[in-house]
């Protein structure tokens, strides 16, 4: 005789079937992506998944369409490690609320990134920024110095629903982005007019302002990131300073293979190709000397030893996020692996581009 009888099987199988549906849709709304052959989360399919939820709540928060437009086509990564941060912090057992207003927190940091984008493109007379034409090409330095703000002010309003923890931080990263790019037209402006325009001094103090400066404009927003993404999950203590500190390493490597990648496809950046021809020849090159073509030899002549160099810097951040990321005072998930992995992965899909894996 059988246990259940036919009538009673299908209810219980019919409510086993809703508990797991209930169950996966749970799993999809906090975004946890899941490897279909073996239930195996993936860092691919993680930032994949991660990608398209911040994509939705863009079109959601952001009302402005010129706002909208400026923000398509960016990598996201500023996003996506704030996001693995929260995950790594909460081990996945987030509520669905608290993972979309995670989310929504996120889009503020890429507002304040992409911001600092269109200024630059002023400061810098760039006409194109990935492939398209200037915001400030198409529409005006005034229009879009003016837009630029208004992607900052966004950004603070999101952050301020988010809490004094979330608001300060943004303003303070704000602020040290600020500080890095004043520091860099102050820079380049006295080497100006101390070098007829080239911008060198001595090895010492140009690598010390490189530094100086990418890790104030670029590890900074990385590192803030982070630290952002734990604070959404409510962490406190000790992991907070460990994950910004995780986010500015990754931030250096980037920035450093952001480099590596212009200077092997040949673009002339003075802040960059002169500083490593000093390094490299071990005295202060004679900046009226150093005319286009001379630079390209010099150039030519010790690009093996410009790419080990900066290869060599790549390594080191690496290995310190890396080393971060390992902490015992961050718990152990499956998080904590994508975590350890993540690094090497964004830096080397950057660097994929001149056919260089470290």
């Amino acid at each position: 005789m059988p246990l259940f009888s036919a009538k009673t099987y299908n209810v219980c199988r019919f409510i086993i079937r809703l508990k797991f549906f209930a169950w996966a849709e749970a799993v999809a709304d906090r975004g946890i992506p899941m490897n279909k052959d073996n239930n195996v989360l993936t860092l691919e399919r993680f930032f994949e998944t991660t990608r398209d939820d911040l994509e939705k709540k863009i079109i959601a928060t952001v009302k402005d369409p010129e706002i909208v437009s400026i923000l398509q086509s960016g990598k996201r990564l500023r996003p996506l490690v704030q996001q693995l941060s929260f995950k790594v912090c909460t081990g996945g057992r987030e509520t669905p609320y608290q993972y979309h207003r995670s989310i929504e927190g996120s889009v503020a940091i890429e507002l304040a990134h992409t911001a600092s984008l269109v200024h630059d493109d002023i400061i810098d007379g760039d006409k194109e920024r990935r492939g398209r034409p200037s915001f400030h090409v198409k529409r005006g330095v005034s229009r879009a110095l003016l837009i630029g703000h208004r992607m900052l002010s966004t950004g603070f309003n999101i952050a301020l629903g988010h809490g004094e923890k979330i608001a300060k931080l943004y303003v303070d990263t704000w602020d040290e982005v600020l500080n890095g790019e004043l520091e860099e037209v102050d820079y380049n402006a006295s080497e100006v007019e101390e070098s007829n325009g080239f911008g060198i001094s001595s090895k010492s103090k140009i690598f010390k302002e490189y530094y100086k400066i990418i890790n104030m404009k670029t590890a900074s927003l990385f590192a803030s990131a982070c630290k952002a993404g734990a604070i959404e999950a409510e962490a406190t203590g000790s992991i907070l300073d460990i994950l910004s500190d995780y986010g500015r390493e990754i931030g250096l490597a980037y920035q450093l293979a952001d480099d590596l990648v212009d200077l092997d496809q040949g673009e002339m950046i003075d802040s960059v190709i002169i500083p490593l021809l000093t390094r490299l020849e071990n005295k202060t090159v004679d900046c009226n000397s150093l005319k286009v073509k001379s630079i390209q030899k010099k150039l030519m002549k010790n690009s093996d030893k410009i790419k080990e160099l900066y290869i060599e810097e790549i390594k080191r951040h690496l290995k310190r996020a890396e080393n971060l990321s390992n902490s015992e005072v961050i718990p152990p998930s499956e998080y904590k692996e994508l975590l350890r992995k993540a690094p090497s992965y964004i830096i080397n899909r950057m660097l994929k581009e001149i056919n260089i894996t470290i």
